[in-house]
């Protein structure tokens, strides 16, 4: 098959929201381990997880419109759209579900840090699911760049 703009668009693509998503967290974990600060360390992965989730919602629609561009209803049928397709899925998720119940639950917390409030159980929770979500999509973006 003829390598077209697509083609090259969607491997800078997978290279940049692999790459970010890998790299984030990596930086987050530094950031924990590094900060004494964990309030602030917080804030600064929150801020650096927030442009992934943005990466990706562009990224995973550009890729999934463009596999289906590609191959058609065969693209139904390859193990890379499903993945994307999960990994976006994930990302929606996180972005407008997870998150804003985070940053309820720190904002009802205030000016307490949530971890010091009566909701730092919910909150670990919550942390504990899009920490999940986060590692999943991790692992599914291997199998975009190995299936690619």
């Amino acid at each position: 098959m003829k390598n077209n703009w697509s083609d090259s668009a969607s491997l800078i693509l997978i290279t940049l929201w692999i790459g970010a998503l890998w790299t984030t967290g990596a930086m987050a974990y530094l950031l924990f381990a590094t900060l004494q600060d964990a309030q602030l360390a917080g804030q600064l992965a929150g801020k650096f997880f927030n442009q992934v989730s943005y990466l990706g919602l562009f990224s995973g629609f550009f890729l999934l419109v463009q596999r289906l561009l590609r191959f058609g209803t065969l693209a139904l049928k390859q193990s890379y759209f499903w993945a994307v397709l999960v990994m976006l899925l994930l990302v929606l998720a996180g972005h407008f579900g997870i998150q804003p119940i985070l940053a309820q639950l720190k904002s009802d917390a205030l000016p307490s840090d949530v971890m010091q409030s009566v909701f730092a159980d919910r909150f670990a929770t919550w942390h504990g699911v899009a920490s999940i979500a986060y590692v999943v999509q991790c692992l599914l973006g291997l199998v975009v760049v190995l299936k690619k």
